[in-house]
């Protein structure tokens, strides 16, 4: 049986390791090849797009791939919108294995916001502060419409400069990140808002921790909606859905 895993997250990580070396799966990892040093995979990985649903598609004819799981970043809503489409049209079982999104707590102060214009303008009609930017790389550009602000922007892989604020200070960094590094990171840089998205997982969970316990406020960006699929949350549901469809004739 071929599964094809579409990764970039912890979550495809997880399952590329736990199919490796299996006797009667041949899994193959694609990612969007986004981040320039992506963590080392134990199974044959795929790198850059595949020229859309129909792309695709083709490629699940040419690969012969029995099952498709999505294991994308909660917020590539285009890539999941394709590989419903097309494992629809060549009729390929298709299961996300998402994490669950976090939830704010009692003492938390959360601002939620649709998307990333929303949290720009939200950004832009406040007084100029210390702002905690980890949304990513991709979405940098936009905050220059906030400009008074000064930034603190943790990615991966350093943007280009042009893409940045006016004001910028980039930390190059991959999680986990530990509380207490959170904490005197957001104490020294005196951060006074933090704005994310709600990616889920634990890995860089500890900033909403940290801005708890410090009571920064949080401009929490919503995950966009995505086509009805089926939805799995644990490594175990997963492989058991794969070997349901390994089991089939």
């Amino acid at each position: 049986m071929r599964v094809l895993i579409l990764g970039g997250s912890t979550e495809a990580s997880r399952l590329a390791w736990a199919l490796a070396g299996h006797s009667t799966i041949y899994a193959i990892l694609s990612l969007a090849g986004r981040t320039a040093e992506p963590a080392l995979a134990p199974i044959p990985t795929r790198v850059g797009g595949f020229g859309g649903v129909e792309g695709l598609a083709a490629y699940l004819d040419r690969e012969r791939i029995a099952a498709v799981v999505d294991a994308t970043h909660p917020f590539a809503a285009r890539m999941s919108a394709h590989a419903v489409a097309a494992c629809k049209l060549r009729d390929v079982p298709l299961a996300a294995f998402s994490r669950p999104p976090w939830r704010p707590g009692p003492a938390d102060r959360w601002i939620l916001v649709a998307d990333i214009p929303a949290a720009v303008q939200h950004l832009a009609a406040l007084a100029p502060g210390d702002v905690f930017l980890t949304t990513g790389r991709l979405d940098l550009q936009a905050f220059s419409a906030a400009p008074l602000h000064r930034y603190l922007i943790r990615t991966i892989d350093p943007p280009p400069t042009e893409d940045c604020p006016p004001v910028a200070q980039i930390m190059l960094s991959r999680g986990p990140f530990p509380l207490a590094d959170e904490i005197a990171l957001m104490r020294n840089h005196g951060v006074t808002l933090l704005v994310t998205k709600n990616s889920g997982g634990d890995a860089s969970a500890a900033k909403l921790e940290a801005a708890r316990r410090l009571s920064v406020p949080v401009l929490m960006v919503e995950r966009p909606s995505l086509p009805a699929r089926l939805e799995l949350d644990t490594l175990d549901a997963v492989l058991a859905w794969i070997e349901t469809h390994r089991a089939l004739p």
